[in-house]
């Protein structure tokens, strides 16, 4: 089998065998140039995935190649992305009706809303079945010497009868992979995820929260009786243990709202059936018999609502959230970015919320 003449058909029906925290948005992209990109993919975060198949390229013309899409990339906008996403499923699926960018990255990836900030950060795969030595170095080199989010994806095929198996490796194992994201492993890596490294600042010490505030969590109800929550599934919680008592969380609600309080974290995480929050009478009963305005709170197996108690230290009411341009905000339910974008978003909460330090 011509493998690689065959991958860029099989990653587009299936982008899973490559990443499963991928959606396709274009197939044979045309540049200003006259070059053409092989496949465009959007991450869970709403990073830009450039996929550039080796097929009859040298392995030095394929990494310069990807490296000049890269730069035309960068560019690229929201709604430039949509558009391409619009005519992609044209192609792919004449004559169905076309759902919106959005709601296809919703539905792919289960979450409430698609990031705020699409293409804030792009990554650049390189596909193919061999590569050489020298090609090796080179996007080693680039990754590790000078933070270019830059990898390469090996597949074989292997033949048994009449079946065919198909195997994937990377070329930077995702153990480089700085956990800031969902679904952390039990050795700390996300699953699926491709190692990003980021020279851009060290941590600042703050945690980022996205609470979804919707009609089975309330922003009202986390002021009232002291915590964050994530709920629908280990992406979603699995973030939440990362905090421990004495982080400081700063808390944004997604979905262009906007930054609605700072607070230190008091405990570990507990399932919503046994956390425990005040009454009238000051008694101790379980949240979800308590008096409170979310409605519908998930308890199916395995989609449990977690809570993490939260001394507040400053809030603010829904209506006067705080959302400036340049604010950092993405879906994960616990991070720590490693973002100049984050720092900055620090510091000017710290001004309007009036946090000396």
């Amino acid at each position: 089998m011509d493998l690689e003449q065959r991958l860029e058909d099989l990653l587009a029906k299936d982008i899973g065998i490559a990443s499963p925290d991928w959606l396709v948005i274009a197939r044979q992209v045309p540049t200003p140039w006259g070059k053409r990109v092989d496949l465009l993919a959007l991450d869970r975060d709403g990073r830009l995935i450039v996929i550039e198949l080796k097929r009859n390229k040298t392995e030095r013309e394929v990494v310069a190649q990807v490296l000049d899409y890269g730069s035309w990339a960068r560019s690229l906008r929201a709604d430039d992305l949509a558009r391409m996403f619009n005519e992609y499923h044209k192609q792919v699926h004449p004559g169905q009706p076309v759902p919106s960018l959005n709601d296809a990255f919703k539905s792919t990836f289960g979450v409430r809303e698609i990031p705020e900030d699409l293409n804030e950060e792009h990554q650049l795969v390189i596909v193919g079945a061999s590569f050489d030595p020298a090609t090796e170095r080179i996007v080693e080199y680039l990754a590790e010497e000078h933070g270019v989010a830059i990898n390469a994806v090996f597949f074989r095929v292997f033949r048994d009868g009449d079946r065919e198996y198909l195997t994937r490796a990377w070329l930077h194992e995702p153990s480089a992979l700085e956990p800031i994201g969902p679904g952390i492993t039990a050795g700390g890596v996300p699953s699926g995820r491709i190692p990003v490294p980021n020279p851009k600042t060290a941590w600042n010490g703050e945690y980022y929260v996205s609470f979804g505030h919707a009609q089975d969590r309330r922003w009202e109800d986390a002021l009232r009786y002291g915590f964050i929550s994530a709920g629908g599934g280990a992406w979603y919680t699995n973030t939440l243990e990362m905090l421990e008592a004495g982080d400081r969380v700063w808390v944004n609600i997604p979905g262009g709202v906007g930054y609605v309080g700072v607070g230190e974290v008091t405990g570990p995480r507990v399932r919503v059936d046994q956390y425990l929050v005040p009454d009238a009478t000051g008694a101790l009963v379980p949240f979800l018999q308590a008096d409170k305005k979310a409605t519908d709170i998930c308890v199916e197996p395995e989609k449990w609502e977690y809570m993490v108690p939260v001394r507040w230290i400053k809030t603010v009411p829904i209506e006067q959230a705080v959302k400036e341009t340049g604010f950092f905000g993405n879906q994960n339910s616990v991070a720590r970015p490693r973002d100049a974008k984050w720092t900055f978003t620090v510091e000017r909460l710290k001004q309007r919320f009036g946090i000396p330090n």
